[in-house]
């Protein structure tokens, strides 16, 4: 029975949950609120450090999907044996944080883009896309604690 449960490419799974948790959404965050600097900084240098928020908080979704692949790799465990349950749970896991990235650091990359006048209306639409990324941190730390449960079936 445990051969069908711990197949031998069932880390293939958890693996590709590492690499998924990571994507590109805070690079494009940054790349688009880095042309948004580079536009006001030609026509109004006065408000570059305003336009500085956006690309630290694309770095927090960047953080973001460190910590969950780091996480992640911590719980794979191919030489001891390793549940395909536990590689789809990884799988999820990392998908939820590296889709909410990328919706995060789409929606931080045009706010940084845009040239905006209010401070106070960039700032919430900032927060509300970060909470975005922070859902799908949420999402994947539960799904991982999840994983634990399935240590002693491959045994």
């Amino acid at each position: 029975m445990p051969a069908d449960l711990c197949p031998p490419y069932a880390p293939f799974f958890g693996f590709a949950g590492v690499a998924s948790a990571v994507t590109a959404g805070a690079a494009f965050g940054t790349a688009k609120a880095g042309i948004g600097i580079a536009g006001l900084g030609t026509f109004k240098p006065e408000l570059i450090m305003r336009s500085l928020v956006p690309v630290v908080m694309a770095g927090i979704i960047a953080v973001y999907g460190l910590v969950v692949s780091v996480l992640i790799a911590g719980n794979l465990t191919p030489s001891k044996g390793y549940p395909l349950a536990a590689g789809f749970i990884h799988l999820g896991a990392g998908l939820s944080c590296g889709m909410t990235g990328i919706a995060a650091g789409y929606a931080i990359g045009h706010v940084g883009d845009s040239v905006t006048t209010s401070v106070v209306g960039m700032i919430l639409i900032l927060i509300f896309a970060e909470v975005l990324g922070l859902y799908g941190l949420i999402v994947a730390l539960l799904m991982n604690t999840k994983v634990t449960a399935l240590v002693d079936v491959c045994n």
